[in-house]
């Protein structure tokens, strides 16, 4: 099993997890009523998913 021989730094590991972020949540517009929706997914607003109703929106 790998082990470290010497400690990382401070600098080190700091460097290292600064890229360890999330990302941000994609967003795209409903063709229906243009708010923002995640893709894939039915619209919260309107309740369209591919330009048919889908679910009842939600008031």
């Amino acid at each position: 099993m790998a082990v470290p021989k010497r400690r990382m730094s401070r600098s080190n590991t700091r460097a290292r997890r600064s890229q360890w972020k999330a990302a941000a949540v994609a967003l795209v517009s409903c063709p229906q009523c243009r708010s923002p929706k995640r893709p894939h997914v039915a619209c919260p607003t309107c309740g369209t998913y591919n330009r048919r109703q889908v679910v009842e929106p939600s008031a």
